[in-house]
């Protein structure tokens, strides 16, 4: 299906498609150029083929499945991809892929500043995003018209408006996990406005009521993977109150504002306005205060870490959350895998055990 999109984004609105490696990147200047941006977490499941095995064994899922799903061809129907500094394995994709790994098709790279907002981090990356722009016109065959970075930065601010009224009103939406969250997910390869109108739809599901009844759970984590998570939670008796996945939750930017001037201006200041992540971020403290915000304001009643093995930004920081929210006398489960394509039985079991103790700990 979602090659079938692709090509008939190709066809019928003669748009150029890039696969996108996570996390962080400047959508707006792809849609604004009529790049279609394909996300690329892994995917899930074994390698698509046998160039996983160039990268040592731990190296994280999503940059073994990645090399191999590109040098297999399984990727061809894109005219391109885009490499972030998410990470030294990702990064490291964006020379081994085009030189070794058989990625002959154009590679572009997109370095992100690390550490909170300073004078020196904001030009820097207004200045990424501006040298990515004029890469990007080697594939379009344009230049890029700031007028219509404008408009991509106000359709993608309103996205993630209505990202956020979803997430933030999660217990009176009218939806269970797993459909909120491919709907959420659709967005990592929708056109745009396409994905907008989808949303559109959801939010009207928003009511007065609270219509969930399990257990509310904040989820932080790289990427929900597998999906089958969001069906265990639920038949185990709860919920997704508060998401701070870096795939979902920590890529909202939620100020609004309309602002006129130099579009790379906004956009370099849109991007530290995001949630704190540790794929930019190395500041703990900061990330802690917005985690336990985001978890008294969402009433949620635990917390599940949910990462992929070898995934070092992540690691670094569970020691920390599992201490934070240790002091709050909050029940806290730690969940590893490797981007299987289903839940363990193992892992199912965990889950369940969580949400009953929960449970039993409420009746009590």
């Amino acid at each position: 299906m979602r090659k079938d999109y692709i090509q008939r984004q190709k066809a019928e609105f003669g748009r150029k498609a890039l696969a996108v490696l996570p996390v962080h990147y400047p959508k707006e200047i792809l849609t604004a150029m009529d790049v279609l941006a394909v996300e690329m977490w892994g995917p899930p499941g074994p390698p698509q083929g046998p160039d996983a095995g160039r990268l040592q064994t731990y190296v994280c899922a999503v940059a073994r499945n990645a090399l191999a799903f590109l040098a297999a061809g399984k990727a061809d129907v894109v005219d391109g991809a885009l490499f972030p500094h998410t990470c030294d394995s990702i990064q490291g994709l964006g020379t081994l892929a085009p030189d070794l790994g058989g990625w002959s098709k154009p590679a572009f790279r997109f370095i992100h500043p690390k550490g909170e907002r300073r004078a020196s981090s904001r030009t820097f990356v207004e200045m990424e995003m501006r040298s990515l722009a004029k890469e990007l016109a080697t594939l379009t065959g344009k230049a890029l018209d700031e007028s219509r970075l404008r408009a991509a930065v106000r359709l993608h601010r309103e996205i993630d408006g209505v990202r956020a009224a979803l997430l933030d009103n999660r217990a009176r939406l009218a939806m269970d996990d797993t459909a909120l969250y491919s709907l959420l997910r659709r967005g990592e390869y929708l056109w745009p406005e396409d994905h907008l109108r989808e949303l559109e739809e959801a939010k009207a599901l928003i009511g007065a009521k609270v219509v969930q009844g399990g257990v509310p759970i904040m989820v932080a984590g790289y990427v929900p993977e597998p999906m089958a998570i969001f069906a265990t939670l639920n038949h185990a008796g709860a919920f997704v109150a508060a998401d701070d996945y870096a795939a979902v939750g920590r890529r909202l930017v939620r100020d609004g504002k309309d602002r006129e001037g130099d579009p790379f201006v906004t956009l370099a200041d849109a991007y530290f306005l995001a949630p704190p992540c540790p794929t930019r971020s190395a500041d703990q403290s900061i990330r802690m205060r917005y985690l336990v915000d985001l978890f008294d304001r969402s009433g949620a009643a635990g917390v599940i870490v949910h990462v992929p093995k070898f995934c070092e930004p992540e690691l670094f920081d569970v020691a920390a959350i599992r201490s934070t929210f240790a002091s709050k006398g909050a029940p806290y489960l730690y969940l590893e895998g490797e981007l299987e394509s289903e839940l363990s039985g193992q892992t199912v079991t965990r889950i369940e055990a969580f949400v009953e103790m929960m449970t039993s700990g409420k009746s009590a």
